[in-house]
């Protein structure tokens, strides 16, 4: 038996009781030492971009374990001769939704697990905590069964369910969000709003700024993937002209 009676789940590799049937949170030990790497500030971006690539394609099995198939007739090659028998394929048509910046560090996994993919990006902001839409392409008709909203961090859940908003007014039938870290708060408030949407989450933290950060999180993904500078008001060098300090 393990810390907490944990055996069972840790076996199992997925928890969903605490936050209800919609929300899996993977417990598997392989999966916190990466998050661990992940949140570290001596991780560079580099490592940073490998090890969530890494975690997404962990998150992307359990994500799409829902998926269902169909037979297919196969030949499988036998030295000089075939063998004729019977598969499987993905009868769901899958769409990516990775939410820009941070996002795009997981669309390759997942296009890894679900090569037929289509990869829609919707870019977003957030001004005084309230999340800003700047960027959309998706397509007019919705042919998608299944989208997966990407974001490695959802903190207070409003950017996600902005855009669970976008992809339901777009018609799609079923909404999977895949996470490597979310707040309880954020849990909460998205299973309280959207109890249709299915979330995969790789952690969980419990505590939220005011500012919406996320504690202790794992810092400006979207940052951290790239390796861009923060950037603040005294160092202008690194400012728009439009919003630099003017001096008469």
């Amino acid at each position: 038996m393990t810390e907490n009676g944990t055996t069972a789940n840790r076996m199992a590799g997925v928890s969903s009781s605490e936050y209800g049937p919609s929300v899996h949170v993977t417990n598997h030990p392989v999966l916190s030492h990466k998050i661990s790497i992940l949140r570290s500030s001596a991780t560079q971006p580099a490592e940073f971009r490998s090890v969530l690539r890494e975690i997404t394609f962990h998150l992307g099995y359990e994500a799409t374990a829902s998926l269902t198939t169909r037979p297919i007739k196969l030949s499988v090659p036998v030295g000089h001769d075939h063998v004729e028998c019977m598969g499987n394929t993905i009868v769901e048509r899958t769409a990516l939704i990775p939410i820009l910046r941070s996002g795009l560090g997981m669309v390759d996994p997942m296009l890894e697990l679900v090569p037929n993919s289509g990869v829609h990006h919707i870019g977003m902001y957030k001004t005084h905590n309230v999340p800003v839409q700047y960027y959309q392409r998706l397509p007019r008709k919705c042919e998608a069964d299944v989208a997966y909203i990407l974001d490695p961090v959802m903190a207070t859940s409003k950017t996600v369910m902005s855009v669970v908003g976008i992809l339901k007014k777009w018609g799609v039938g079923k909404i999977v969000v895949v996470s490597v870290l979310a707040s309880k708060a954020g849990i909460e408030t998205m299973t309280e709003a959207h109890p249709d949407v299915t979330i995969i989450v790789g952690t969980v933290d419990h505590e939220v700024k005011e500012d919406g950060t996320v504690l202790p999180g794992l810092g400006d993904a979207g940052d951290r993937l790239f390796g861009t500078p923060m950037i603040d008001n005294d160092n202008e060098e690194l400012l728009h002209p439009s919003k630099r300090k003017k001096s008469y």
